[in-house]
């Protein structure tokens, strides 16, 4: 019995492949529990099950697309104008819209389409802290 667990174990390790979340786009940690259906994780946690992409997810990627399209080549957004332009005239709802936008510049780095820096230097997005920046890459 044990052998057939070591078995399967070194399949799903030389099988997994790097995975982000469909929802935060942070990076999926491995986990021993997930061996035998690794394909089809998508979440990171049951939070992000629940939370999934909603339509004003949508809306900030594609904010943050238009403004990245409207500035020339290294140009790079702060995340807050995605947020000030999905939230219109409200002053304040911006603010609610601050990690949702990091979220949707996770998934946007996910599918290759830019790039989160800190101090001018590409960083993980997975691990990033603090201000940061988005460019095409």
């Amino acid at each position: 019995m044990g052998r057939q667990r070591d078995k399967r174990a070194e399949v799903s390790a030389g099988e997994r492949a790097e995975k982000t979340c469909g929802s935060c786009g942070r990076r999926i940690e491995w986990r021993a529990r997930w061996a035998r259906d690794w394909d089809a994780v998508r979440w990171c946690s049951d939070a992000c099950r629940a939370r999934g992409v909603r339509p004003v997810d949508r809306a900030l990627e594609e904010s943050i697309r238009s403004l990245l399209n409207g500035r020339g080549a290294g140009a790079t957004i702060c995340p807050s104008e995605a947020a000030r332009a999905v939230a219109g005239d409200d002053d304040e709802a911006w603010r609610d819209l601050m990690e949702p936008v990091r979220r949707a510049s996770r998934r946007l780095v996910a599918a290759g389409e830019v790039e989160i820096t800190q101090g001018g230097r590409v960083v993980d997005p997975s691990t990033a802290k603090g201000p940061i920046r988005v460019r095409r890459v």
